[in-house]
């Protein structure tokens, strides 16, 4: 038997995704969002609303970062989700976090977060199913401590995930198949 939720954002796990722009004045600036997806290769969307200074700053310096958020820094990434930079333009400094300028975007790199994608502003979508910020994904980079040999291996870069049903986080870390493999035992 089924039960019915009291929950439309039902989608199960939501990524932790720090996004991070520099301000005007240069200083850092670090939003959390749990929704955004890749909506094509080399394509990023954040459901962002333009309320957030992280919006603004995007659409002024034209590129922002995504960090995958990881287990180590819970505290730090749940703090950009709960503290706005409109009230407290010391935010990234609060965290105790460090960054690094990206080469290629106008934005800055999260130095303690495993995985990083830097990113250019393609388009704002504000129209009533619009998907809010679209990036073009220029180059991703990864500490070295998330790689076995030359990929990445995803267990060790202890991702943490969104639940919308009870507002927690949760670890992503345990490889339980194979994609685009383990489905062929039933092709007939």
């Amino acid at each position: 038997m089924r039960k019915n939720v009291k929950n439309t954002e039902a989608i199960f796990p939501m990524p932790v995704l720090l996004i991070a722009t520099y301000n005007e004045d240069g200083s850092v600036d670090v939003m959390n969002a749990a929704w955004g997806m890749m909506v094509d290769r080399g394509i990023i969307a954040l459901n962002l609303t333009e309320t957030h200074k992280t919006v603004s700053n995007i659409k002024n310096k034209k590129a922002f970062t995504v960090s995958i958020a990881d287990s180590k820094h819970v505290k730090e990434a749940d703090y950009f989700g709960i503290v706005s930079s409109n009230d407290t333009p010391n935010k990234f400094e609060n965290s105790g976090l460090t960054s690094i300028k990206s080469e290629l975007v106008d934005a800055p790199i999260i130095n303690e977060f495993p995985i990083c994608m830097e990113c250019e502003f393609l388009e704002y979508q504000d129209n009533v199913y619009g998907c809010g910020v679209i990036g073009k994904v220029l180059n991703v980079t990864a500490l070295e401590t998330v790689f076995k040999g030359e990929n990445i291996d995803i267990s060790l870069v202890d991702a943490i995930a969104f639940d919308p049903y009870t507002h927690g986080y949760y670890k992503v870390t345990e490889r339980v198949g194979n994609a685009f493999k383990d489905g062929l035992d039933l092709k007939k």
